[in-house]
């Protein structure tokens, strides 16, 4: 099923890219592509465990929205500008929400979604994920909410999907800490991983909305920050290894579901 999910939102991602190209889509889009491990395997572990959290997602959410559940046609129109979209064609990329699978858009603050989510656990006491990308996390009132869910044994989990890149600038020329170790200086429980399911999972899988936890995924961006172009060649992306290791059953339920995107997306285009 996680694999489902992470092809599910890696065609849906390719399709948009052509789209941009094709200049049917005229603003700025945030693309998750190479990054869909991360948000199918936290949501197929939520999903085993009957489990239904906030979400609070950032700017790169797309991937985010379908592996919990998002209706792929509400967001292709959402993208499209269409009323018919997950935010009435309001929020485009950026601000994509659903009341259905609890997911709360984004307002365009860097790592504000963290304050807000904080906030919203605290003052609900339900589950809560929280997804961050690597430059969010140094923001200052990030920091602040990591503390106070610390403070407060929240039963939240912060997710930080790190690509390396704060738009085009890499870690190593932003700062000198890792994440992990901030996170456990305010007594988080803090992990630092790839984004292999098997390791998330076994992270995850005991403790999550027991406690307040952070981890800290290493992730690989395809694309660039925003736009339809691409960043350096990457070899060896997540959703590749586990194709070739699942064999020619997954090429096969890969090119279905390519499939399936593709005709959605044609259909969607002949409304306009």
């Amino acid at each position: 099923m996680t694999f489902k999910k992470a092809s599910l939102c890696r065609h849906f991602e390719n399709e948009v890219y052509k789209r941009v190209q094709e200049k049917k889509i005229n603003f700025p889009v945030y693309l998750s592509a190479g990054q869909e491990y991360v948000p199918s395997s936290i949501a197929q572990l939520v999903h085993n465990k009957k489990i239904k959290p906030m979400l609070f997602g950032q700017h790169r959410g797309h991937s985010i929205y379908l592996s919990f559940g998002g209706d792929v046609t509400q967001l292709i129109d959402e993208l499209l500008g269409m009323k018919s979209g997950c935010t009435r064609g309001m929020g485009g990329s950026l601000s994509i929400s659903s009341k259905k699978i609890n997911m709360f858009g984004h307002e365009g603050l860097m790592g504000s979604n963290a304050c807000m989510g904080v906030g919203a656990c605290f003052s609900s006491s339900k589950p809560t994920i929280v997804f961050l990308g690597d430059a969010s996390v140094e923001e200052d009132y990030v920091l602040a909410s990591l503390s106070w869910a610390a403070k407060k044994e929240l039963p939240i989990l912060f997710v930080v999907e790190d690509n390396n890149y704060a738009v085009l600038t890499k870690k190593e020329d932003r700062r000198d800490w890792k994440a992990k170790d901030v996170a456990k200086a305010f007594k988080l429980d803090s992990y630092d991983t790839q984004d292999n399911p098997e390791n998330i999972f076994k992270i995850l899988k005991k403790n999550i909305f027991k406690k307040p936890i952070f981890i800290n995924v290493h992730t690989k961006r395809l694309y660039w920050h925003a736009g339809a172009g691409e960043d350096e060649k990457v070899f060896g992306d997540r959703l590749g290894k586990e194709m070739k290791y699942l064999g020619k059953r997954a090429v096969e339920i890969d090119n279905k579901i390519k499939n399936r995107i593709k005709k959605l997306w044609q259909q969607r285009l002949e409304k306009l």
